[in-house]
């Protein structure tokens, strides 16, 4: 894939930064200046709640409150990622559970006479949001026969033409889809089609010894097709695999003003400690203007809204206003896909999923709650805390934001935060390298992924395997694929005596 320079909306951007003292690299950065949403005297307070932790004897004001007032104090069980922000209004509360119907309703194919619920496919990956995000958790990798519902192949080819040059250069374009299969490799169909194929997926195990002797086996995947059903795949496609991320905090996520992101971008590593994340270029659709992509695994995204209409379009085939495809990622090489019926109802809109019900869903996905801190203040844990600060990890792994006061949702407003990621682009190695480029990611390139919430996975979603497609069966495994510019840090945990490895990883399980 064509690997793209920095745009002109982000170097203006950065440039602002500079000019205003925002652009302050590393992890001493200070938060707050240059937005244009707080007074003098609320970046003073920003900037004193968001300073990175020195004292490591005791847990930090409000640590435990994960997204702020948003978060759920719900007991902990299997519902843990699917309660609302604990301070919606009432009315709000029931906007969050239609969107929760909506997430959950199963979609069938057209003709069918239960109206507004048909346009499914024709070539698909679920039925239903729900079927993805399962308890609004993470993925994993195919388990049995053909249970892939939460993990798909991602395909895009090189660019050939200087047309396709121009889209991608633009953003109009994020990556080119394969000729024949689109940009998702479809495992489903409905009836009388075929489906695309299935992933096949191959571990070789790698043994790593620990200090202290502890040998870890890392699984190695690669990945092809099997079962093509309309032939060969173009020779310069490339095969992403990504399972499904827990839906846990976007709208808070999407609620951090774009300047405090742009201050922890160090994009030719200017100040010389081998962390050069770059802030990625998304198109949002409702302006049709260049945004911060802050969403997706290799944020490709710049709103929730966006996020949700591209797994409408090419998880289950449904078209929405923001994109209108009737016939899902079908191409013009599959016609009898082109030719099926679509789910559109006029009266309702010229679209599978018209504006009330992007609508419905984009609040559900927005307010989808944190869940508290377990533990935070207990000895282990805080020696833990210490151990991941003197490791490196928060140079990637940004502790703490304060949202804006202007955010769109109220509940969202002025929020103390505790993501754990910085949203930009890392080069994380060969070793976790997919080969594909997205907007300005390059193929070795991932967003960091917010760590709130990890440690419930098991409770929620029955496992513990992690990264962009689950090769990894636990935290240690993990840490232990990091890369490139987490290189260092992986070391630095590999060398930890145990006691203090399994320190960190208390601290996680409390995240």
């Amino acid at each position: 894939m064509t690997e793209r320079p920095a745009r002109p909306l982000l170097a203006a951007l950065a440039a602002v930064s500079v000019v205003a003292g925002v652009f302050v690299l590393g992890p001493a950065h200070s938060t707050g200046r240059g937005r244009d949403d707080l007074s003098e005297k609320d970046r003073k307070r920003v900037a004193a709640v968001t300073a990175p932790a020195t004292d490591f004897s005791k847990a930090e004001a409000y640590e435990a409150m994960s997204g702020g007032a948003t978060t759920s104090l719900a007991s902990v069980n299997v519902n843990s990622f699917s309660h609302f922000s604990e301070n919606i209004t009432f009315a709000e509360e029931e906007t969050f559970k239609l969107g929760n119907a909506l997430f959950q309703k199963l979609w069938v194919s057209s003709p069918s006479s239960t109206q507004a619920s048909d346009g499914l496919g024709p070539l698909y990956n679920a039925r239903s949001c729900q079927t993805c995000h399962i308890k609004d958790g993470r993925g994993h990798p195919p388990e049995g026969a053909a249970e892939a519902t939460s993990m798909f192949l991602r395909l895009a080819r090189a660019a050939r033409t200087p047309e396709d040059e121009a889209a991608l250069k633009s953003f109009r374009e994020m990556s080119l889809p394969d000729p024949i299969y689109g940009r998702q490799l479809q495992d489903l169909a409905i009836p009388g089609l075929k489906a695309e194929g299935r992933m096949v997926i191959d571990y070789t195990e790698e043994p790593v010894t620990l200090a202290g002797g502890e040998v870890v086996t890392l699984r190695r995947p690669t990945y092809s097709v099997a079962d093509l059903a309309y032939g060969d795949l173009d020779a310069t496609t490339t095969l992403s695999p990504r399972v499904t991320q827990p839906m846990l905090g976007l709208g808070l996520v999407q609620a951090i003003h774009e300047a405090d992101i742009l201050a922890l971008a160090d994009p030719d590593d200017a100040d010389g400690d081998g962390i050069s994340g770059k802030a990625a270029i998304a198109i949002d659709p409702k302006t049709g203007k260049e945004a911060l992509g802050r969403f997706g695994w290799k944020a490709q995204s710049a709103t929730v809204r966006q996020q949700s209409a591209d797994a409408f379009a090419f998880d289950i085939g449904l078209s929405t206003p923001e994109v209108p495809l009737h016939q899902g990622d079908c191409t013009p090489a599959q016609k009898a896909c082109l030719d099926r019926p679509d789910g559109v109802q006029k009266r309702l809109g010229d679209a599978e999923a018209p504006p009330p019900v992007m609508d419905l869903v984009t609040f559900y996905a927005e307010n989808l709650a944190v869940p508290a801190r377990r533990k935070a203040s207990f000895a282990e844990t805080l020696n833990g805390k210490r151990v991941f600060y003197e490791t490196g990890c928060t140079r990637c792994h940004q502790p703490k934001f304060v949202t804006r006061r202007d955010a769109g949702n109220k509940a969202h407003a002025f929020q103390l935060i505790w993501p754990y990621s910085d949203f930009l682009l890392h080069d994380m190695g060969e070793g976790l390298a997919d080969g594909q480029a997205v907007g300005v990611a390059t193929g070795r390139e991932w967003r960091t992924p917010p760590l709130w919430g990890i440690g419930l996975t098991k409770t929620v979603n029955g496992h513990t395997l992690f990264l962009h497609d689950g090769r990894a069966r636990n935290l240690t495994e993990a840490i232990l694929w990091h890369g490139g510019e987490a290189q260092a840090a992986r070391d630095r945990f590999a060398a930890l005596e145990k006691h203090d490895r399994d320190a960190l990883l208390t601290f996680l399980e409390s995240l």
